[in-house]
């Protein structure tokens, strides 16, 4: 029996020993595997298209994002005129650009009523469409040497105070014309004051879904009048200039760099040169106030 003992024990630490790695065993053990992070993939290079199909392109998908194929239920659409991303002007090529997308819509979007940017307009509680053409660099930034041109399109609705679409495309620089129009040719300081930086970013600051810019939001109205004067002074109808820039900044409730610089102009233009010295120390006192002169 106690043979029989002895080989069971033998037995079970012969067990015991092959269930057991050795140290050889275990330095020949394969490592772990280890994770390899996914490589990341750089976005392709956004391409800058001829002028007029980099509109259409921007256009289009603006009118798709929020176009219903109901014919009868028109949308009322006001365009805020376009401007310079940097600088805020207006010049030949925003306004180039507003008349590309005003022909395509008719064309194309029957959806969409555009209307004059007024202020009985704006009392319907229409879509306002906004936009920037902005020059920028191979990497999309307005530093360094410009490549190619930004557009940005974004309509905002009245009614729900929110941004309803938006478009974008890269426009090559050939045949681009950026002369500012006449008044921001004329005016004697130019800075972005608060009411183009707001215009700007419920253009360039926004995705569908936000909310619009507040500050753009509760001068909307007097912009509506300073255009108005805008358009009066390009087309030199100086007293009527000055008319609609004394509603304008009735509707500011306070100093506007764009209204003083325009009634600054008119004045000079109609030879009343006291009127335009009294503005213009407006304008120094403007600037000096919030350090941009």
């Amino acid at each position: 029996m106690i043979r029989n003992r002895l080989l069971v024990t033998a037995f079970v630490l012969g067990l015991s020993a092959c269930a057991t790695p050795s140290s050889k065993d275990e330095a020949a053990a394969p490592a772990a595997a280890t994770a390899v992070p996914p490589v990341a993939v750089a976005a392709p290079p956004v391409v800058p298209l001829p002028f007029e199909d980099a509109v259409n392109r921007a256009a289009e998908s603006l009118f798709n994002s929020v176009a219903t194929n109901d014919p009868v239920q028109r949308r009322l659409v006001v365009i805020d005129p376009l401007i310079d991303g940097v600088t805020g002007e207006q010049s030949i090529a925003t306004r180039t650009l507003e008349a590309r997308i005003l022909a395509l819509a008719r064309a194309r979007f029957p959806q969409f009523d555009i209307q004059p940017f007024t202020i009985g307009n704006l009392a319907k509680n229409p879509l306002v469409l906004v936009g920037t053409f902005t020059g920028v660099n191979a990497d999309g930034k307005t530093a360094g040497a410009r490549e190619s041109y930004r557009i940005c399109l974004a309509l905002a609705d009245m009614d729900s105070r929110s941004i309803v679409g938006k478009g974008t495309a890269r426009a090559k620089l050939d045949g681009v014309d950026t002369t500012p129009l006449p008044y921001f040719r004329d005016s004697p300081a130019w800075a972005l004051d608060q009411v183009t930086e707001s215009y700007i970013k419920t253009c360039q600051g926004s995705k569908v879904g936000d909310a619009m810019d507040s500050f753009y939001l509760a001068r909307v109205v007097s912009a509506a009048s300073v255009q108005q004067a805008i358009e009066h002074y390009n087309a030199r109808r100086y007293r009527a200039a000055l008319d609609s820039y004394a509603i304008a900044m009735r509707a500011a409730a306070g100093d506007e760099l764009r209204i003083l610089n325009g009634v600054y102009s008119a004045n000079y233009k109609l030879g009343q040169h006291e009127a335009a010295r009294l503005v213009f120390g407006r304008i120094v006192d403007f600037g000096l106030e919030r350090k941009r002169m």
